[in-house]
């Protein structure tokens, strides 16, 4: 994008997370957001009622290098347009309304993703895929499809990939993981129990991780080298459908997928090729019968 955005996302979402002082803070600033931006951290103090460090908190809150770094984000969501928001679907809706509806969710879910993505994390985690010996995928419920999604990426461009929703068959994985291995753990919420403990125990075994989580600290997160976010996405009556946080989650494991290839180019297409003609033969072969 040509300018930092995201403030304001990353605010909304973590709003109920945090501590008195910064949630006034953040209030403040979601209310008032071109006043903020002219503001400095202990002029904004003093308007919310809080302080100059409290603002600095806020900061260290939101995973952000620091106020400047806030104030350019949320410069630039004031320069969006167009934004409409995510909107549920009401009782007996006609089709037409429906597909507008959940295109829209769709398109808002990505683009919230994409303001929450850090380029540095984003880079370190694909300097560790593209160089592991071996990948762990862990997810479960609606998380394991992203896990055995993202293994079918990777292991069409020769990656060894491996994905569970299992957990004690990830674990058993985990444990015998070596080093140059690294263990992604997927968890929409990022209060997965089964994920937070397989990402500890590889912490133990001293292998690297990764997570794919909402916005904001979690126990998941708490147990990652490498945190990476997508939107927290509104769903309240159909939460459980997994809609928006689905396609958030498929959206960050294509980027991994796809900076992957783009490093090892030749070879990327090399290997898809060979697979490609590896499924022709097996599809050509099965109409024979």
């Amino acid at each position: 994008m040509s300018f930092m955005t995201g403030g304001l996302v990353m605010l909304t979402e973590m709003l109920p997370l945090l501590p008195p002082s910064e949630k006034k803070i953040a209030s403040y600033i979601i209310e008032n957001p071109e006043e903020a931006v002219t503001l400095t951290a202990l002029e904004l103090g003093k308007r919310s009622s809080t302080s100059g460090a409290a603002v600095i908190r806020l900061c260290k809150s939101l995973d952000l290098k620091g106020f400047q770094d806030l104030k350019f984000r949320i410069a630039g969501d004031l320069q969006k347009t167009n934004d409409q928001g995510f909107r549920d679907v009401e009782p007996n809706e006609p089709l037409p309304s429906i597909i507008e509806k959940m295109t829209n969710n769709s398109i808002q879910t990505i683009r919230e993703t994409v303001e929450l993505l850090s380029t540095d994390e984003l880079k370190k985690a694909v300097d560790l895929l593209r160089n592991a010996n071996k990948i762990h995928f862990i997810g479960v419920g609606a998380s394991g499809i992203i896990a055995h999604d993202a293994q079918q990426k990777f292991l069409r461009i020769n990656k060894m990939a491996y994905a569970f929703s299992d957990i004690h068959m990830a674990a058993t994985l985990v444990a015998n993981a070596e080093q140059g291995d690294v263990v992604v753990g997927i968890s929409f919420s990022g209060e997965t129990q089964e994920v937070a403990n397989v990402l500890e125990l590889a912490k133990r075994n001293n292998i690297k991780t990764i997570s794919l989580t909402r916005y904001g600290s979690s126990n998941v997160t708490e147990q990652a080298d490498i945190r990476l976010y997508t939107s927290a996405t509104k769903e309240p009556t159909f939460r459980s459908g997994a809609t928006s946080s689905r396609i958030a989650q498929l959206q960050v494991i294509d980027i991994l997928f796809m900076c992957v290839a783009s490093l090892q180019y030749d070879q990327t297409v090399k290997h898809i090729d060979t697979t490609r003609d590896a499924i022709d033969f097996l599809t050509k072969n099965g109409k024979r019968k």
